[in-house]
């Protein structure tokens, strides 16, 4: 897999901010939108990362925006959910090679900043720790898509570091932190997507038919929620079928 150079990260002393004016303008983003005026840091740098020197951005494609148009594909970079994505890449698929594009955090960064005009914040690794496979969270909302021979779906798997402010009008006037940026420190890993096909290799050991999710995420190595989403997945892209239960749970075979 192709990686990137690490950016450069940010000086930090003892719980105080040694005058950076990279992070006060940071944590004074508005929640990342769709479009240009409005982009967020991690959508933006996923762009540059994808289109390169060569590539146009911002593209009106068949009545929609492409985030990137290179070499006679696009690119849509999606660094939040799936969900009401599908009219707009077939129909960008129809038209030509289009690659979606979502980003995971194998490793994120929390800085949590109490006041910016101080600079006082908190800064510590995050417990979760994102995998390649966890894309199976978003493709339930398009898994037929994946059967379509101009669709792809790229995971990024990346280091980030995710800034909060804190609002004390949050949570009606008990105060709360609110995400004002996502930043990409580290492309770390990546995998492309082309077909219903490629979700097989998040199963690591011989799985027989018939199976159920239970079997599925043995094979997997991963929790129960995970092997459902690629059973959806695999049986709404036309690779697995039902065939029967075995008390209430469903069972499953891969069609030939």
């Amino acid at each position: 897999m192709h990686g990137a150079k690490e950016l450069p990260r940010l000086n930090f002393g003892r719980g105080i901010l040694v005058l950076s004016q990279r992070l006060v303008m940071r944590v004074k983003e508005t929640p990342p939108s769709i479009g240009l005026l409005n982009e967020g840091a991690l959508h933006a740098a996923l762009k540059r990362h994808y289109g390169g020197d060569d590539a146009r951005f911002e593209v009106p494609f068949s009545g929609f925006v492409a985030d990137v148009l290179r070499d006679g594909t696009i690119f849509e970079i999606q660094t939040s959910s799936f969900s009401g994505l599908e009219r707009k890449m077939r129909a960008l698929a129809e038209q030509c090679p289009i690659v979606l594009v979502h980003p995971i955090a194998a490793q994120k960064t929390l800085v949590r900043i109490q006041d910016p005009s101080s600079g006082e914040f908190t800064r510590r690794k995050s417990p979760k720790k994102g995998k390649l496979c966890h894309i199976l969270s978003e493709l339930v909302y398009l898994p037929s898509l994946l059967n379509h021979p101009n669709f792809a779906v790229e995971v990024a798997l990346i280091e980030e570091e995710q800034h909060s402010v804190f609002d004390a009008k949050a949570r009606r006037g008990r105060g709360g932190w609110r995400i004002r940026g996502r930043h990409l420190l580290r492309m770390v890993d990546r995998l492309r997507i082309e077909s219903v096909e490629d979700l097989l290799q998040f199963v690591q050991t011989p799985l027989h038919s018939p199976f159920t999710t239970q079997d599925l995420a043995a094979a997997m190595g991963q929790p129960v929620w995970l092997a459902r989403q690629l059973a959806y997945c695999l049986r709404h892209g036309n690779l697995a079928t039902v065939c029967g239960k075995r008390g209430n749970a469903l069972l499953y075979e891969l069609s030939d």
